[in-house]
């Protein structure tokens, strides 16, 4: 029924049926490529919070999250005032090599909380999905 009805959402086939065909606002990212961009963008913070995506267009679970856990009111509002910062790892370069290997990561997803200093929040990781009620209890560390 979703695709003959031209929608092209595989994770959500059927959701334009409901919300009268309008998407649901995704979380404004700011894209940072390197190692030096992420230090320049926690530095910046001042005082913020901040979560750090890592994402590729190849990942289903990075989709998920994306089309899923993203655009959940609870996960926008925990996330109100942070700072969310988003690795494209697609291309896995020399830059995406050098910014997972800072954070032990294989690949996404993995997501990064950073408390108000910049400093990461060891027990924040997220590694894989979470759907939105999972993610919103793990937002509760950014203090």
């Amino acid at each position: 029924i979703g695709l003959a009805s031209g929608w092209r959402d595989a994770l959500a086939p059927l959701a334009h049926l409901g919300s009268g065909g309008a998407p649901a606002h995704p979380l404004p990212f700011t894209r940072v490529k390197t190692v030096a961009q992420l230090d320049a963008a926690l530095a910046q913070a001042k005082g913020q919070t901040a979560l750090l995506d890592f994402y590729a267009d190849w990942c289903v679970s990075c989709k998920e999250m994306e089309k899923l856990t993203f655009v959940d009111p609870a996960v926008k509002a925990k996330l109100a005032g942070s700072l969310l910062l988003q690795v494209d790892v697609t291309a896995n370069d020399a830059d995406d090599k050098a910014l997972l290997k800072r954070f032990g990561l294989f690949g996404p997803p993995g997501i990064i909380l950073f408390d108000a200093r910049g400093q990461e929040i060891l027990d924040g990781r997220v590694i894989g999905y979470q759907n939105a009620q999972a993610f919103t209890a793990s937002l509760a560390r950014l203090k």
